[in-house]
């Protein structure tokens, strides 16, 4: 590879070492770089995004700075003195909720609750202390939050625990699917897999589909941070967004809580489109949770640790007619169904997910922690054609965990650094048998098709075999992040390096094939594994300046990425396979390192003492999930592709460039009154360099397609918010996006595709599948403290695009993605009652997700009607498994009570 980066360990020490196996001046000269400025950085983590920073300033009664006041985080051993005009800056202080103490000789302390710090954010806090000579004793204030955030230059919002504790939401996803311009994982139009995924500032995303690594239950989250619109330099392997998910860590004293819930999905008039579901079991839906945190006896040290384990059988039922070992008989119409007739859960899901946390603090301003957190999941995918033979459907196993050591040392009160090292490991299976050679694979042979009950209700089920599809994906990345952040008069500056190491493996663990002539066994080979190995690297370097001067506040910022996949790819594309005579031949020839440059600038500056208006710009890349670029790519396939042929199979491509977002915001934040402030945002995305298809033409005519970068988009909207802070028992929030996202493809394969059917495969500018024009999201809280908590989310949304067909045959297409679903309205509940038992924290909850039972949601829809209810009479019988299909409808109404209990050793 011309690229190398190598760990080794020596003596106890790490050492990280750049090196080429070709060297060139360019790439000496890059990796020299990358040396000092790790250098500058050594015993450093790059903690990105999970701390904060307090400044303001202590006044007395005349409004004169208090010279030399004392500002204490209290709890946290982190503090400031105040300069000679009453100025303060506390940094690198854990997101969370605090107390802030001022004190000052002369003057009564002054503490002040409630402090809320957010990560990577700024909060100010100003404090008047009056004379100890007028009034003794401490002054107790409780802060409050500002209802609009003034000196934010993008879209960012913070959900503390507390908030979602309080929402009918279990987990992260539920948090991040309620941010205004997000719709089903897509950030602002974007294609999925464009959103950053971090745990505490560091990235869990999986580079095989830029997915995230981890499930994280709410229990575990301290705060989550979602980032929109444009963000800083430090992040990076994004275009539409950053989610950042800070974990709760251990305190001072001994904690525990706990989580218990049951329940199952309650559609009394839905049998008609769910199977079973009329049976209403309690336990279909269990949660268990339990969290201890507190110090471990040892100086200085704390811990937390936290374990899930839930189990659901979800809404979509078979029923168990047939046994994979069936000998039904296809050709006669003979039926020998053995199985038992039960009713079986085709979309479960059972999962065991945790969190270990140690901290250990050596001295005031050196910290170093460890922590490992984890799921394991096994479940079902729903199969219309194994309903009715469930056992013969493969299943699916995750494994994810993220584990790693962090430091960070305070060098001065506005000098600090940080370190962390992150091994990210994803296993991924999907089979019926983990062993290809295990004999219920041949005892039951492959599936067979029930083509003899082609004009019923039950076209196309598999009467006996099992599902030979075998597919196993692992990923075993290392992760080192570094940054040194130190405040500069106005300038808070940060530079830091980050790299990655993947493992990345895929394919299939042993392949079953065709049978014998005359047999339906599968004949197992376990040599003949498709499953390949690839080691890619990344590197990046990072300066991030954010100005506070006076009302002004300026992000600006500089990211340089560089990637080699390294793998190989044919030298001539018109003679892929060296099979066609007289052209010259092609050679497999190594990847090239990309390099990118990304600036980023954004500005917040007062127009009134309560508003703001703010502006932001930046270039934003991000490599295409590295699955899509390696699979399929080895070129000798073609050497059976005949003259004038065409080979539909898209190939990959490992050499591909990264894809290329450039974003634009504008808005203006106004607090209209003490309790309720309003944002409104404009955004817009010039998107390029996506991945699609591309066909190539061979020197004998023939033609074949391969990704490439070729697709693009663009993206326009804007969003209006409304916080209305706690007033009395009622705080609501409200946020409208009105979105358009075109774009050349909604799905990299879908040139081909098109080919393949014989349309008009140029590109040209559609909507894209996920182009919701419409989604306004509420959620509303109706509190009395220590009585009743209740609260509501509501998500309505128009619909999303479809395909409409008139009729079959010549002249029956239409516009791709012309027709639009039905909107929908999806209502979410929870009610809690707190009970105090002694020491003992009590609470009884309900929730209800789906409160009206809404059924389509942009999900599947006949293209003859636009509705997922019924389908034109004269396609009703190729339709007919479709018609029976529950899994076209998003879930039914879901109630769950439970039971949550937590309390403190001091």
């Amino acid at each position: 590879s011309p690229f190398v980066v190598s760990l080794s360990n020596h003596n106890g020490a790490t050492a990280v070492r750049f090196g080429t196996k070709r060297p060139t001046a360019m790439r000496r000269s890059v990796c020299l770089l990358l040396v000092v400025l790790l250098g500058l950085v050594a015993a450093a983590r790059s903690w990105a995004g999970t701390t904060g920073k307090l400044t303001g300033r202590v006044v007395d009664e005349t409004g004169e700075g208090v010279i030399g006041a004392t500002v204490l985080i209290v709890g946290t051993g982190l503090g400031a003195a105040a300069d000679l005009d009453g100025r303060y800056v506390v940094l690198n202080i854990p997101a969370g909720t605090y107390t802030v103490r001022f004190s000052a000789v002369g003057f009564a302390a002054q503490n002040t609750a409630s402090v809320v710090i957010s990560a990577d954010q700024t909060t100010t806090l100003n404090a008047t202390l009056r004379s100890a000579a007028v009034q003794v004793g401490e002054v107790e204030v409780v802060a409050q939050r500002p209802v609009v955030e003034l000196n934010q230059t993008s879209t960012v919002v913070s959900r503390t625990a507390e908030q979602i504790a309080a929402l009918p939401v279990q987990s992260l996803a539920d948090v991040v699917n309620l941010q205004a311009g997000v719709v089903d994982g897509h950030f602002r139009g974007g294609r999925t897999g464009e959103v950053q995924y971090q745990v505490d500032g560091v990235t869990v995303n999986n580079p095989y589909d830029n997915s995230s690594t981890l499930r994280l239950d709410r229990s575990v989250l301290q705060e989550v941070q979602v980032v929109s619109g444009t963000f800083d330099a430090e992040y990076g392997q994004a275009m539409s967004g950053v989610v950042n998910a800070i974990l709760k860590t251990g305190g001072e004293h001994f904690e525990a809580s706990g989580e218990v819930y049951v329940g199952d999905f309650i559609a009394p008039d839905g049998r008609d489109r769910f199977p079973h579901i009329d049976q209403i079991d309690p336990l279909a839906t269990q949660s268990y949770q339990l969290t201890l945190s507190g110090p471990t006896g040892l100086p200085g040290t704390t811990f937390l640790a936290s374990g899930r384990r839930a189990t659901a059988e979800g809404y979509l039922y078979g029923r168990r007619l047939f046994s994979p070992t069936d000998s039904s008989d296809a050709a006669s119409g003979t039926i020998r169904p053995t199985g038992d007739n039960a009713w079986v859960p085709l979309a479960d899901q059972s999962e065991w997910s945790g969190l270990v946390k140690l901290t250990h603090r050596f001295r005031p301003g050196l910290q170093a922690s460890y922590q490992a957190v984890g799921n394991r999941a096994a479940g079902g995918r729903y199969s219309q054609a194994y309903r009715l033979n469930p056992d013969g459907a493969t299943r699916q196993r995750s494994y994810g965990l993220t584990h790693g050591l962090d430091l960070t040392q305070t060098l001065t009160p506005t000098l600090f650094y940080t370190l962390a090292l992150r091994q990210n490991i994803y296993d991924y299976q999907d089979f019926a048998y983990a062993d290809v050679t295990d004999p219920r694979y041949v005892a039951a042979g492959l599936p067979t098709s029930n083509s003899f009950f082609n004009n019923t209700a039950l076209q196309g089920v598999v009467v006996q075999g099992v599902d030979p599809g075998r597919f196993t994906q692992r990923t075993n990345a290392l992760v080192i992040k570094s940054d040194v952040t130190g405040q500069f008069g106005p300038h808070l500056l940060k530079l830091g390096i980050e790299g990655q190491r993947a493992a990345l493996s895929f394919g299939a663990p042993g392949v079953l094939t065709a049978p014998l002539s005359g047999s339906t066994r599968p004949i197992p080979r376990p040599d003949s594994t498709t499953i390949r190995r690839y080691a890619p690297l990344s590197a990046a370097i990072f300066a991030q300046d954010r100005i506070e001067w006076r009302d002004l506040v300026v992000r600006a910022g500089v990211r340089v990425e560089a990637f080699d996949a390294r793998a190989t790819v044919p030298s001539n594309f018109r003679n892929p396979a060296n099979t066609i005579q007289g052209e010259a031949p092609s050679v497999d020839q190594p990847t090239t390192v990309k390099w990118v440059v990304a600036p980023r600038i954004g500005l917040s500056y007062p127009i009134t003492d309560r508003g703001a208006i703010y502006v932001s710009y930046g270039h934003f890349h991000q490599l295409p999930g590295l699955g899509q670029l390696y699979s399929n790519a080895d070129y000798s396939i073609l050497r059976d592709l005949q003259a004038f042929g065409t080979s539909y199979g898209v190939l990959g491509y490992p050499d591909l460039k990264p894809e290329r977002t450039t974003q634009y915001e504008v808005g203006l934040k106004q607090a209209l009154t003490d309790d309720l402030g309003a944002t409104l945002t404009l955004f817009s995305k010039d998107i390029r360099d996506l991945l699609g298809v591309r066909f190539e033409r061979t020197a004998n005519e023939a033609e074949y397609a391969r990704f490439t970068n070729i697709d693009f988009g663009g993206v326009t909207g804007g969003t209006i918010s409304l916080d209305a802070r706690q007033l009395g028992p009622v705080a609501a929030t409200v946020d409208y996006t009105l979105q358009l996202a075109k774009g050349s493809a909604s799905d990299p394969r879908e040139t081909a595709t098109r080919a393949q059917a014989g349309q008009d495969a140029r590109p040209r500018e559609t909507a894209l599948s996920w182009d919701q024009r419409h989604t306004l999201n509420t959620t509303v809280t109706l509190a009395r403290p220590g009585h009743y908590t209740l609260s509501a989310i509501v998500r309505l949304g128009s619909g999303q695009p479809y395909t409409p067909s008139i009729g079959s045959g010549f002249g029956s297409e239409t516009a791709t993605n012309s027709g639009r679903k039905p909107g929908f309205a999806i209502v979410d509940l929870r009610g809690e009652v707190p009970i105090q038992v002694g020491a003992v924290r009590l609470t009884g909850f309900a929730r209800v997700f789906n409160l009206l039972g809404t059924r389509t949601v942009n999900g599947f829809v006949f293209d003859s009607t636009g509705s997922a209810d019924y389908v034109n009479d004269q396609l009703r019988l190729s339709n007919l498994s479709e018609l029976n299909n529950p899994s076209r409808f998003a879930a039914p109404r879901r109630v769950e009570i439970g039971i949550t209990a937590s309390g403190t050793a001091r």
